[in-house]
């Protein structure tokens, strides 16, 4: 029983032992700040560190307007003092250089405009000037308010929706791991063999010697072996270099080339809390479990070490300008470098004048409170370019990894519940310090017994006299649910933020190895939640799925799985596509604190918006992801056109 379970759980998503692990092992590889072994070698932020740790650059004084400044002023007080508000390109920089010559007014109509305003109207035209919308309503009135030198877009028929926003992503992480990492995973192979396939055409169009770098295999999900080997790999070529990760960031496969490269031999030592399988004649297969193991190997791959992590960032939000992103999210600022010298990369991006889409960024709990107040970094520093929107807490692990808390064992066990990352006490406190300086609360919570500690917290929030509308505190995955619990965070004015891909890349693992079909039936509950008047986002906890709001929304319309296409887990928890378009605009903007600039399309707001080729109301609902993004808008400029 022992050693079947821990070979379908090392076959799903995280690694689990009988032995007493890390946190990390087991954590969501994101949530927990796993990725960052990854980069601990990489130069870039090696030197943002230090510089940081010597006191300069973006950490000693985010609290000084430069833009209040004279030339001479700002000279005197010097880069080292500058602040993130006048690091980053802002509103007031644009409004200002607006005086002094007309602003560009460009009036798009000859379509529908969805505004996601408080009633969902519908307008025919919209009108922006310089940055902001100007004017929404019938084409008559938007061309008068934009005046007779506006440019007039004919929208033929296309939707125009606000900017998607997604609120829950590890962009700084992906910053350096999506630029140097091949993906494969399940949202672009469905088998082991399709995986393969493509490694081996990538061999084919690559140098001798040079290393071929993979991530997001995820056996759990695709069909296929459980693990791959040298077996597997090195047919492939052992001219090259080649490293897998698994979705999970907890278990990778290298080919025989990789282990020479990275010197490691048969006689090689399992290190404290990871291992090199072998088999049953003691040779080493290429698997690789927990990434104190398999850093050792992916430590000599030299583009992880020199990547840039701004311009990763710069081009990976350039990418996502073809889902129609203009608003995503780092949910764990600090746990790549370990440090708060991720703040740089963000503030860095925005400086260039390059980034095509804003960032809500949160300070991660394991660096402990003191290391953000003396790195002076604030609820609401920044500005509409990039921001800090919250603090982030981490209740539990993640369910298919067999770690989110549960009120019960999991399926096939005895007494396995699961792993609280802060004990109860732990979280309130924290929680309390955080919000009783005026942080924003975002906490993770994936099993039912975590979401019951962070009700309790928020429930001694309030006790503490801490008003919590003004903290808005956020389950963050909040995927397990009961009907008493929905009733509290009503009460209590805690939103969710559904992780939907759960439902439709892990659905049938949650109902067949997870929960159990009872249980799995309580799995982002979207419609409980909106029929009880509690407000939710989706999102794609990038790297864990891929950030496309249009799949997205049909996931949380249509609740079907991946693995099974005609099985709908939860049918009653399937929501209208309005509401799952505002779960990805207004709503989301409203839980990252940005709801007066973005995320609904209204006069005033930032000129953030995305043309759709189709309606999405009014496509079959399984073919909303289908529908084409033909323009995306950012801060009033065009970022992207198919």
């Amino acid at each position: 029983m022992v050693g079947s379970r821990i070979k379908r759980r090392a076959a799903a998503f995280f690694v689990t032992r009988e032995i007493i692990m890390t946190r990390e092992k087991y954590g969501c590889a994101c949530c927990s700040g796993g990725f960052h072994r990854l980069v601990t070698g990489n130069r870039a932020f090696q030197s943002m560190k230090a510089e940081a740790e010597r006191g300069r650059g973006w950490s000693c004084n985010w609290g000084i307007d430069f833009n209040r400044m004279g030339r001479r002023d700002f000279i005197k007080a010097g880069v080292a003092a500058a602040s993130l508000t006048a690091l980053l390109p802002g509103c007031s920089r644009t409004e200002e250089k607006s005086a002094k010559q007309e602003p560009a007014t460009t009036v798009f109509t000859g379509g529908k405009v969805l505004t996601v305003d408080a009633d969902f109207s519908e307008a025919g035209a919209i009108a922006i000037r310089a940055n902001r919308i100007l004017a929404v309503g019938a084409d008559a009135d938007v061309r008068q308010a934009a005046g007779d030198g506006a440019k007039i877009v004919d929208l033929r028929g296309k939707t125009v929706l606000p900017g998607f926003v997604d609120p829950h992503t590890h962009v700084i992480a992906g910053s350096i791991v999506d630029a140097v990492m091949d993906y494969v995973g399940m949202a672009r192979f469905q088998t082991t063999d399709e995986v393969l396939a493509h490694i081996a055409s990538r061999v084919a169009e690559t140098p001798s010697g040079e290393w071929l770098v993979f991530r997001n295999f995820d056996p759990a999900v695709q069909e296929g072996l459980d693990a791959l080997t040298f077996a597997e790999l090195d047919p492939i070529s052992t001219d090259h270099p080649i490293f897998v990760m698994n979705a999970s960031g907890h278990l990778a496969y290298a080919n025989s080339k990789a282990f020479e490269v990275a010197g490691i031999a048969d006689d090689v030592a399992d290190p404290p809390g990871g291992e090199f399988v072998r088999d049953a004649d003691g040779k080493l297969t290429g698997f690789m479990k927990n990434n104190v193991a398999f850093l050792q190997v992916a430590s000599k791959y030299p583009a992880m070490m020199e990547a840039d992590p701004v311009e990763g960032l710069i081009k990976l939000l350039d990418k996502w300008g073809a889902l129609g992103l203009t608003t995503v999210s780092e949910l764990s600022l600090g746990a790549l470098a370990q440090s708060p010298a991720d703040a740089q990369v963000m503030a860095a991006a925005a400086q260039s004048g390059r980034l095509n889409a804003r960032i809500r960024a949160y300070p991660f709990y394991t660096l402990g409170a003191q290391a953000w107040d003396e790195a002076n970094i604030h609820q609401g520093d920044g500005n509409a370019l990039a921001r800090i929107a919250g603090y982030k807490l981490v209740a539990d692990g993640s369910n298919q990894g067999f770690t989110g808390l549960q009120r019960e064992p999991y399926l096939g066990t005895e007494d396995d519940r699961g792993l609280a990352y802060m004990s109860p006490e732990e979280l309130t406190a924290v929680a309390l310090e955080r919000a009783g300086k005026g942080w924003h609360l975002s906490i993770h919570g994936n099993g039912d017994a975590a979401i019951d500690n962070i009700l309790d917290t928020c429930e001694a929030l309030r006790d503490a006299g801490i008003d919590l509308s003004k903290i808005r505190p956020r389950i963050e995955h909040c995927s397990i649910l009961h009907d008493e619990q929905i009733t509290r965070m009503k009460k209590l004015g805690v939103s969710a933020s559904f992780l939907i891909g759960h439902v439709h890349y892990w659905g049938v693992a949650m109902r067949d190895e997870v929960f159990g079909e009872e249980k799995a039936q309580l799995l982002d509950r979207c419609r409980s939640a909106e029929e009880a008047g509690v407000g939710f986002s989706l999102h794609s906890d990038f790297m864990v799925t891929d950030p496309d709001p249009l799949h997205m929304i049909e996931m949380a319309v249509t609740r079907k799985t991946w693995k099974e296409p005609d099985y709908v887990l939860a049918p009653q928890e399937r929501i209208s596509v309005e509401s799952a378009i505002r779960a990805l605009t207004s709503e989301a903007a409203w839980q990252l604190f940005s709801e007066h600039e973005i995320g609904s399309l209204e006069p005033g707001k930032l000129a953030d918006l995305v043309i759709l080729d189709k309606d999405p109301r009014e496509v079959n609902p399984d073919a909303i992801k289908d529908i084409k993004v033909v323009e995306t808008w950012m801060d009033g400029k065009q970022v992207y056109r198919a």
